[in-house]
Parts: structure tokens; C-alpha cells; sequence
């Protein structure tokens, strides 16, 4: 079985204490209640962490694009420093070197988001880059929530990750992830995690995990553009623009059935097959160990998950983490989010550049019965730019059938570059910009025609 490390050697069960197994339960449950388990606000459906994090946007709201624009700049400096005068605080430092010292394509990135941030902010240059569709969409609304969400997940992940609960997890779904979705059974967490929660969350614990060594590029690849799905709040906002909300039963329904066949397909075709069965360059590789013949799937799950907790260095290393979590996000990931996010939306809203790539779709939704299938058409790609998009352009549609459709294939989607593509490019996981776009098209090839089906079953 790829991937999985069989023995028939003996383990033997070890003699924990009650220190140890404490160890692993409290911070486990903690995470569990802060990134898992769903709460009711008069927003809707969401998870601890996103609703914390929305209620420091609530607080500092005025003043978070400012600081935004600062954290750009300082990462903007940072790495001129780095690369042209190499002081050794930062070359002799494993985890500074890394944070700024950045090919010169990355660096283009972030400058070029910083000058868009300021630009936004101050009203400066072209209208195309401030407007309220483009940069101000951005540094106003997306930026914020990313800003805060950077800051809680990042400080609180080492409670999922440090104390066992992906080692338990892993153990109880290895033997349905890895051979089902070709994944290590600890990557269902992720899912659980974007599926309540938010898709930005899902790909920061991937990275986590793909630069600790727990997954191989091709898995880090798979599980970030494939299992980093769109949190129940943002479906309930696309299915309510859409007008559809007495629908919204048949339409998640749809999004999960649809969402499962690209999961059983996407990781067994390229891109992503072909992506090296290799883990990240910096670390070591850690082989997921089959279950030992004489542990149950729980005992074991339970024996891995305290010796991980054992291990922990204590609360100050925890914290330590955390922040070095979050410096990563803000300084790393914001500047590439506003550059390739702007670059993005002005291309859909100031050129044709999607309404010619949506031209092929039209004879497919014609000969797939949708109404309306040139309004229709461009929807299938300008999502591409911003998941919202299709949502406004289909808002004017008048048959419900098509604007079902449209709600529904957008979101499958799962890859727009205003936030989560320019996540995953400004991550370390291995993906290109080519990458994305074949698995954008791919995912819309697949699960078109599923959602088309159903449609036409429901209206």
C-alpha cells in the first residue's frame, strides 16, 4: 500500500500515565471545540476560530487594512535586506531564511501586492486597481478576514497538531483514506477542519503538515487543492445571492456528491498523479505506520496520539510555533493574496479575457439542456478570478435551473485566485499557476455534468 509503512512486528502497548494521557485530551479537546465542532451565530453556521476571528474584524475593522499595508511592506523590506545584505541574524536563522529569502518571482509578488495595497488604500493611479470590484474588494473585505484568521489559526494549530489528534485520526480512517482517496488517513482532519470552518484553514494545517514531513508532495498537492473545501457559511451566502435558499437542502447535497467523484478522481490523473511521491526538501520524511496485528484500530490510535503528546516541549515551544505560524501567513502570504487577487479581478471586471474562455461552454450547456447557456457560459471559468463572481454575473439569470447550476458548480470548483490560489502560491506546497489552472478545469469538466443531472432531476 503506497505510502504506509507495513510491520508485523510486536509494539508493546505502553504504560501511560494520567499526566500523559491529560496530556493528549485537553489540548486535543480544546482543538477540536475551537476548529471542528460547528456553532449557530445569527450569521450562520460556523466554527469558533472564524467567528473569534470575525469578531476582531468587528473591533478593528478601520484599522486592519492599514496594518495589512504595514505587514507587506515589513515583508517587502525584509527580503531586500535578506537578499542583498545578507545579515546574519537572518542567513544563520533556519526559520528567518526561509521567511525572507525568496526567489526573485516571489519577491516581484510581494512588491508588487504591497503597491497595490497602498495604491487601494490611498486612491492612487489607475481606478481599475482601487475600485470596489478589484483592490478595494481585496484590501476591504478578503484581506480583513484573512488578517485575523491568520492570526487565531495560526497561534491555536499546535493544539491540533502537537498533542495526537491527527496520530488518533489518522490511525481510525487509515484504512478508508489511503485507499480510497490514496491519502493518509490524518488528512481527513484538514477536511473536517474547511468543511465547518474555512478552505484558508484547511491549506495552512496541510502546509503544516507538508513541511513537518507527515505528507509527500503529491499527497500536500491533492489534499490542499482538493480536500480544502468551501466552509458551509460561504454556500449559504452563494445560495441566498442566487435567490435559491428554499433549495438549499438539494443544492449541498449536490456539492458533497459532486465534491466526492472529483476526490475519487483528481488524485488519480494528472496534475496530481504525477506529482513526486517525495516529502518537503527541508525535512525528513515520515512513512504512516500500518497497524500492528495485535493493536485495535483504537488502541493504537490512542498509543500513537499520547506518545506524540509526550513529546511536546511544553507550553512556551507551543507558543513559539504559533507565532512563527502566524509571521509566516502575514509576512508570506497577504502581499501574494493582493497581487495575484488584484491582477485577477481586474482582468475580469476591465477585460473580456472570461467571457472568450466561457465561448466553449456554451454549446455544452445548449447541448445539456440549461436555459439561458450564453448569460450562463462564463460563469464556468470567471470563478476562476474570485469564487463570487459567478454568483453575481448569475444573479440576473431568470430560470432557477441554471442559477442551481451555477451555484453549485462554482463552489465544487474550489480553486479562485483572489484568496485560495494566491494562498497555495504563496505557500510551499508544491503547486504552479499551471497546476491550478488544469485543476481548476478538470474539477469543472467532472462536475459539471453531475450537477447538470441533478438539476434537471430537481426542476
Amino acid at each position: 500500500m503506497n505510502g504506509v509503512s507495513q510491520t508485523n512486528e510486536k509494539v508493546e502497548a505502553k504504560a501511560f500515565t494520567t499526566s500523559d494521557i491529560w496530556k493528549f485530551l485537553i489540548p486535543s479537546l480544546i482543538g477540536i471545540l475551537l476548529f471542528i465542532v460547528p456553532i449557530t451565530t445569527e450569521d450562520g453556521i460556523t466554527i469558533p476560530v472564524a467567528y473569534l476571528a470575525g469578531q476582531i474584524n468587528v473591533y478593528l475593522g478601520e484599522v486592519i487594512p492599514a496594518m495589512t499595508v504595514m505587514i507587506m511592506a515589513l515583508s517587502v523590506i525584509g527580503s531586500l535586506i535578506a537578499i542583498t545584505i545578507k545579515p546574519a541574524l537572518i542567513t544563520k536563522s533556519r526559520y528567518l531564511s526561509t521567511l525572507f529569502i525568496i526567489s526573485p518571482f516571489w519577491l516581484v509578488a510581494r512588491v508588487l501586492g504591497t503597491v497595490f495595497a497602498v495604491m487601494t488604500i490611498y486612491q492612487l493611479g489607475p481606478g481599475m486597481v482601487f475600485s470596489e470590484n478589484t483592490g478595494g474588494l481585496l484590501i476591504y473585505d478578503l484581506i480583513p478576514i484573512l488578517f485575523s484568521t491568520f492570526l487565531l489559526a495560526g497561534l491555536l494549530l499546535p493544539l491540533l497538531l502537537n498533542f495526537g489528534l491527527l496520530e488518533f485520526f489518522g490511525a481510525l480512517l487509515l484504512k478508508v483514506m489511503r485507499p480510497v482517496f490514496t491519502l493518509p488517513g490524518r488528512s481527513s482532519l484538514d477536511c473536517l477542519a474547511s468543511w465547518v470552518g474555512d478552505g484558508t484553514i484547511g491549506v495552512l494545517l496541510t502546509t503544516k503538515q507538508y513541511e513537518e514531513g507527515y505528507y509527500t508532495k503529491r499527497e500536500a498537492a491533492v489534499i490542499a487543492t482538493t480536500f480544502s473545501v468551501v466552509s458551509i457559511t460561504f454556500t449559504i451566502v452563494v445560495i441566498s445571492y442566487l435567490n435559491l435558499e428554499q433549495y438549499f437542502l438539494h443544492y449541498y447535497a449536490t456539492i458533497i456528491f459532486a465534491g466526492l467523484v472529483a476526490a475519487l478522481i483528481m488524485p488519480r490523473i494528472p496534475p496530481l498523479s504525477r506529482k513526486p511521491n517525495t516529502g518537503y526538501e527541508r525535512t525528513e520524511l515520515k512513512n504512516e505506520t500500518g497497524i500492528p496485528s495485535d493493536f485495535s484500530v483504537v488502541k493504537w490510535g490512542f498509543h500513537q496520539a499520547v506518545t506524540k503528546a509526550k513529546k511536546n516541549n511544553g507550553p512556551v515551544s507551543v507558543v513559539k510555533e504559533g507565532v512563527q505560524n502566524v509571521m509566516d501567513m502575514w509576512l508570506g502570504v497577504l502581499p501574494i493574496v493582493m497581487a495575484i487577487g488584484t491582477v485577477a479581478l481586474v482582468i475580469a471586471e476591465y477585460t473580456p479575457f472570461f467571457t472568450y474562455l466561457g465561448k466553449p461552454f456554451e454549446p455544452i450547456l445548449t447541448i445539456m439542456q440549461v436555459p439561458e447557456a450564453s448569460e450562463a457560459a462564463q460563469t464556468m471559468v470567471v470563478g476562476f478570478a474570485d469564487m463570487f463572481l459567478p454568483a453575481v454575473i448569475g444573479s440576473g439569470i431568470e430560470s432557477e435551473l441554471t442559477r442551481f447550476v451555477i451555484a453549485c458548480v462554482s463552489v465544487t470548483q474550489l480553486i479562485y485566485m483572489s484568496e485560495m490560489g494566491g494562498l497555495l502560491l504563496g505557500s510551499k506546497l508544491p503547486v504552479s499557476i499551471v497546476d491550478l489552472i488544469l485543476i481548476f478545469l478538470i474539477r469543472t469538466c467532472i462536475t459539471l455534468p453531475i450537477v447538470v443531472v441533478i438539476a434537471h432531476m430537481i426542476f
